[in-house]
């Protein structure tokens, strides 16, 4: 199966510097300095909006050549499945991917939500099922479950939602949900179901990826642990007697030469509030979380690290970013060459999916497209015709 590759969907703002502080185009924030932002302290008819700027994004991204895109979801984040809806509209073959929580809705009306955007799109949905972030987070959003139940609750709701796509009635009674009807009905019972990608690096998690999911998603690990983690799923999933894709998320630097990358990537940093005190702000407020996923994470930061020089653990790859803002630790810097030369390494290990994104969306979305997707389809193509 050929290697795809989606771009990320910035909804939570964006802006040149990878730190959030930075984050105010369109009308995310007016708040920042080198203002942007329409200024809503005086009425402005049909202004462009932090939406506009988002199909902005999704349309670089499909013209430069990814087959979709990740939608994300947080806490301050713009509704995933709502946004998905509107750039399913800018776009015609990008697929869109938005990060979708079990324990906001009942299976049955997800499923017809589902199969009514696969009619809107032309089958362009997909799920990026999350069983939910922090204990915080999930409160604030009125769910109480423990980790582990959690993602028990997750497997059930994806029993669920196989049986409404079997196309037999459905007698369900479980845990956390009854169901009795007849399945889906035409015309919605004749569209594809939203291929699951799943990510969760537990017990708990693993043991819902085995069965349910279609793209497990990895957050960039060094080589032999991804790997590691190949094994281990494949293990649980022959179970079933299925084997899942495997996906990774990284943000990357790719510039003309390596140098350039590190030193654009130095100049975000100090740039920064790098000073120590905004560190440690950064890393207490990330304590206390329950994913097995960000503590793996976390402890790739080199212990004692604290110049931009110490955080570079390997060739091409800076351990530093989770400093900076919430999400992976490890991003890939270096040039176009040789950004294709390391995701290639992890192709090699058996990722076929990869969910690419870097600082700001819109223009880094043509310079992945045309510098470094090319370099990585050339050789893929290549190297499955010699297979074959």
């Amino acid at each position: 199966m050929a290697v795809e590759f989606f771009w990320r969907i910035p909804t939570q703002g964006d802006g040149r510097s990878v730190g959030m502080a930075g984050w105010n185009r369109g009308d995310w924030t007016t708040s920042t300095p080198r203002h942007i932002a329409p200024d809503f302290r005086r009425e402005v008819k049909d202004q462009s909006s932090y939406y506009d700027y988002l199909a902005q994004v999704a349309r670089a991204a499909e013209l430069s050549g990814f087959d979709g895109a990740l939608v994300p979801s947080a806490w301050n984040s713009e509704e995933p499945f709502l946004l998905s809806i509107l750039l399913a509209q800018q776009t015609t073959s990008f697929r869109l991917l938005p990060a979708f929580q079990p324990a906001f809705m009942e299976p049955v009306y997800a499923a017809k939500m589902a199969a009514t955007f696969q009619r809107i799109s032309k089958g362009r949905l997909e799920w990026n099922v999350i069983s939910g972030g922090s204990p915080a987070a999930q409160k604030a959003h009125g769910d109480f479950l423990p980790h582990d139940e959690r993602y028990d609750r997750t497997g059930e709701f994806l029993d669920v939602i196989a049986a409404l796509w079997s196309g037999k009635p459905v007698r369900h009674y479980g845990k956390f949900y009854q169901v009795e009807n007849e399945g889906l009905a035409a015309p919605l019972s004749g569209v594809r179901k939203p291929g699951i990608y799943f990510s969760g690096a537990s017990d708990a998690g693993l043991a819902v990826a085995a069965k349910h999911a279609d793209v497990y998603l990895m957050w960039l690990e060094p080589l032999d642990a991804v790997r590691k983690s190949i094994e281990r799923l494949d293990a649980l999933a022959s179970a079933y007697e299925r084997r899942p894709r495997y996906g990774i998320r990284v943000d990357i630097f790719a510039r003309e030469t390596e140098a350039e990358a590190w030193a654009d990537a130095r100049r975000l940093w100090d740039g920064l509030e790098s000073s120590a005190a905004h560190l440690g702000r950064h890393l207490t407020s990330s304590k206390g979380g329950d994913s097995v996923g960000a503590e793996r994470q976390a402890a790739l930061r080199p212990s004692g690290a604290k110049r931009f020089e110490d955080y570079i653990i390997s060739p091409n790859l800076w351990a530093g970013l989770g400093l900076i803002r919430p999400g992976p630790t490890i991003g890939i810097f270096g040039s176009y060459q040789q950004v294709a030369e390391r995701l290639n390494e992890y192709i090699e290990a058996g990722v076929d999916h990869f969910i690419l994104a870097a600082n700001p969306h819109l223009e880094e979305a043509y310079r992945v497209g045309e510098e470094v997707l090319p370099l990585l389809r050339s050789r893929n193509v290549s190297v499955r015709q010699a297979a074959e």
